[in-house]
């Protein structure tokens, strides 16, 4: 196993939110995208208004990285209408990958039939433009209970409108690693959700997103059905395979 082959190598703070210039914000996205073309991760994932530096960086190199971005991050609650809208514009400037927050507050309150039309414009837009679609639930705002149902409504979306072939095109994402719990209780991707996720919404993909910042809890995360890593810690998390594999 590559373990860089999984990782989506994430930064999506705002200069506002980072408390830099825009202009330090922009250095940062350069210099990772700089570091997932060095350390050959799957993707750089960005905000939108970064895209068409990254694309420049990752085509004057050669290099197969692809790019993702976030749609309706980090509260999902913006109209259907938004969501495409803002969709269109990332595929536009050259994203492979989006990554839609759903409107799980929706979901929460029995609104079932607004996730599942929401779910399925986006997921039609993306495979009509040859895109990967990634649908982020955040697990931290959901039961166990909540979790499971969503994994399997969104397997049920893709099987029955757009068939079993097109699942590894269909990700369901744990989490934004921005979403606020209470009590300083997790706020990204555990073992026990990314196994829930797993169970119930493969032969979906599965991404393990927020908080995973360490070699082993990664490859433990793979262990458990994570097709994909999302994580600001890459580099740790290579940097400690390659030291595991010197060591033997």
């Amino acid at each position: 196993m590559i373990i860089s082959h999984y990782l989506d190598a994430t930064y999506l703070k705002t200069a506002i939110q980072a408390g830099i210039t825009e202009k330090e914000n922009l250095e940062k996205v350069v210099a990772l995208t700089k570091e997932a073309i060095n350390y050959d991760y799957k993707l750089v994932m960005i905000r939108s208004n970064y895209i068409t530096t990254a694309k420049k960086i990752i085509s004057i190199s050669g290099a197969k990285v692809l790019i993702g971005t976030v749609i309706d991050f980090p509260c999902g609650n913006a109209s259907l209408k938004q969501k495409i809208q803002e969709a269109e514009k990332a595929i536009k400037l050259g994203a492979d990958e989006l990554d839609f927050v759903v409107n799980y507050n929706a979901f929460k309150k029995g609104n079932i039939d607004m996730v599942t039309e929401e779910v399925t414009c986006c997921i039609a837009l993306c495979l009509r433009h040859h895109k990967i679609a990634k649908f982020i639930i955040e697990a931290a705002a959901l039961s166990n209970e909540e979790i499971i149902v969503i994994s399997q409504l969104m397997k049920q979306i893709v099987l029955e409108n757009f068939g079993e072939e097109n699942a590894e095109n269909v990700f369901v994402k744990s989490s934004t690693g921005f979403f606020k719990t209470e009590r300083e209780m997790p706020n990204g991707a555990t073992f026990e959700n990314i196994m829930l996720i797993s169970k119930n919404a493969k032969p979906l993909k599965i991404k393990a997103a927020g908080g995973v910042r360490d070699y082993e809890t990664a490859l433990k995360m793979i262990a458990l059905g994570a097709d994909r890593i999302g994580t600001s810690s890459s580099k740790e998390i290579i940097n400690k395979e390659q030291h595991t594999n010197q060591s033997y």
